[in-house]
């Protein structure tokens, strides 16, 4: 047991990464399959899929911004739990694991009760016209009863991680994929159920992963365990959990607020087709990306534990690795979409003026990909070092203060006003990687600095 504690800060760092990362990242690319699934199916629904398509990705805001509350509890704790685990305070790691949870919980309660009162509200205002209002309300009441099932799902496997167990982490999503897989052509074909299957489906798929992550959480083969007896004095010690999760929490939920922003930019300028090439742009880079943001999570307890020891040199090569390993995969990612992105948009729908559409928007959109991998090995290394006020920095600069505003300005200055808003992706990301680099290089070396004194 003693070396299940400590072997973060024992084995070589290149090991633990490919130990770690790989499950992560199959975990990461199976979770996406909830949405990436539905999303193939409806696409495929006989007269309707095109028009489906498009309802069902307008509810994607609200679907990021359910993971972000998530992501805000889970992703701030963990690390907080890895950075104490690695200082030898067993004990405070686990009221931190006890406390996310009882928040989680309440979370998700509040979550659920706004979303079944004012979804088709949220939905219009989220970029939902006439034609497809009835298909993403059909959708969202359903999932929305799901919300704490999503919570607790994403949020506490974010611990299983943490404790270095990326293989049971990634039989959490392994779980509900499978089933999303198989339920999925039953409701939405066989009992011809269409969108409001596909919800089911999801929700279903969630509770069997939420069940499967509460058991281990509570059961002996976990190194950190949910206590009742925890409840309290973990909820104490949330405050700084939620204050390093609040970038991951900006990068996910501010994904719902520029959704808003593409969809309305592109209803306006370039009618449904565009909102729903869009929903394919979307739903394409969630999945490309995933296996990059499943390595950093894989780099987050080695990184976390070595930086709670003390332990220099492992936190620097923790770093450089990942960057590496990050910046290698991003250059191929790019050169693969470039060169085919007719494959991508093909994956969600049969329309041929939708294909054509969308593969030439994909290829405006992911211009500068090739640099995205620093970005991501940046701003998680600062969650995994628990500096807060950076990570936050970091995801603000790129979606709120870049972004939003170069989806409105881009159009005014270029001639074809449609591939301008698609075109305020790359402009940002350009801008944002070289701050993040330049901050990162600064705040680094302190908080080398600090660990050593």
């Amino acid at each position: 047991m003693e070396q299940d504690k400590t072997f973060l800060g024992t084995e070589p760092i290149g090991k633990l990464l490919m130990k770690l990362a790989v499950p992560t990242v199959i975990a990461q690319l199976v979770n996406m399959l909830y949405n990436i699934i539905d999303r193939v199916y409806i696409g495929h629904i006989p007269g309707e899929g095109s028009m489906a398509l498009t309802g069902v990705g307008v509810c994607m805001p609200l679907i990021l911004i359910i993971a972000a509350f998530a992501a805000l509890v889970g992703s701030g704790g963990s690390p907080r739990a890895s950075i104490y685990m690695g200082k030898g305070e067993h004990d405070t790691a686990e009221k931190i694991l006890t406390g996310c949870l009882s928040l989680q919980i309440i979370v998700s309660i509040i979550l659920t009760v706004i979303l079944l009162i004012w979804n088709e509200n949220l939905l219009l205002m989220f970029g939902a016209s006439e034609n497809t209002i009835s298909y993403a309300t059909a959708y969202m009441n359903i999932y929305a009863i799901g919300t704490i099932f999503v919570q607790i799902t994403l949020g506490m496997n974010t611990f299983i991680t943490a404790q270095g167990k990326a293989i049971t982490g990634m039989m959490t999503v392994l779980i509900g994929a499978v089933a999303n897989i198989i339920l999925d052509p039953i409701f939405i074909f066989g009992m011809h159920m269409g969108v409001q299957g596909a919800a089911l489906a999801t929700v279903i798929s969630q509770a069997l992963s939420c069940i499967w992550v509460l058991s281990f959480l509570s059961g002996k083969k976990t190194l950190l365990r949910i206590k009742k007896e925890n409840i309290m004095p973990g909820l104490q010690l949330v405050p700084p959990c939620v204050a390093l999760g609040a970038s991951m929490f900006v990068m996910q939920a501010s994904e719902s607020v520029i959704s808003v922003c593409f969809n309305s930019s592109l209803l306006k300028y370039g009618g449904d087709i565009a909102v729903g090439a869009m929903t394919i742009l979307t739903s394409v880079m969630q999945f490309a990306m995933l296996p990059l943001q499943g390595i950093a999570q894989g780099a987050q307890p080695i990184t976390s534990y070595n930086y709670g020891a003390k332990k220099l040199s492992r936190v620097k090569q923790s770093y450089k690795i990942l960057l590496c390993v990050c910046v290698i995969y991003s250059i191929v990612l790019w050169a693969i979409i470039m060169a085919f992105p007719q494959v991508f948009a093909k994956l969600f729908t049969t329309d041929a003026a939708l294909i054509d559409f969308t593969a030439k928007a994909l290829r405006i959109y992911c211009r500068v990909l090739f640099v995205f991998g620093i970005q991501i090995a940046c701003q998680m290394t600062f969650v995994s070092i628990g500096n807060a006020p950076c990570s936050i920095i970091v995801a603000i600069l790129r979606k709120f203060i870049l972004l939003i505003p170069l989806i409105y300005i881009l159009p005014h200055v270029m001639e074809n006003k449609t591939n301008a808003v698609y075109m305020a992706e790359p402009v940002a990301d350009i801008i944002a990687v070289s701050c993040t680099l330049i901050l990162f290089m600064v705040q680094f070396r302190k908080s080398l600095r600090r660990l050593t004194e």
